[in-house]
């Protein structure tokens, strides 16, 4: 079993928190520190989470509006390919090509 999340599934990830500090995302998502700094970089420079100095000594970040859009996608695309909320995209995809899905059945039921 794979468990290497893609870029994606880590932005997920990230969104799915709504609200929380620098240290309950890393350690929620399971990154390190320089990891999370890359993508909370990337999603705060994108408009995906806001930022601000409160509740925390550190502030605390906000999925925005877009965010919250971007993971409504996400979770779309997730569900379109079939793969449940937290399912590993790579392991499902795995997964997938290991087990037979009837094909000849298709086949032969299209040529009757």
């Amino acid at each position: 079993m794979n468990s290497r999340r893609s870029n994606i599934e880590v932005v997920a990830d990230i969104l799915r928190m709504k609200e929380a500090s620098r240290t309950q995302i890393m350690y929620r998502a399971g990154m390190s520190y320089t990891q999370l700094n890359k993508y909370l970089d990337y999603l705060v420079e994108r408009g995906f989470l806001l930022w601000t100095a409160e509740k925390y000594p550190s502030g605390v970040y906000r999925v925005s509006r877009d965010g919250q859009l971007l993971l409504e996608s996400i979770e779309k695309i997730e569900e379109m390919l079939g793969f449940g909320s937290g399912d590993s995209l790579l392991d499902n995809i795995s997964q997938s090509i290991k087990t037979p899905h009837h094909t000849e059945e298709r086949v032969l039921a299209g040529s009757r």
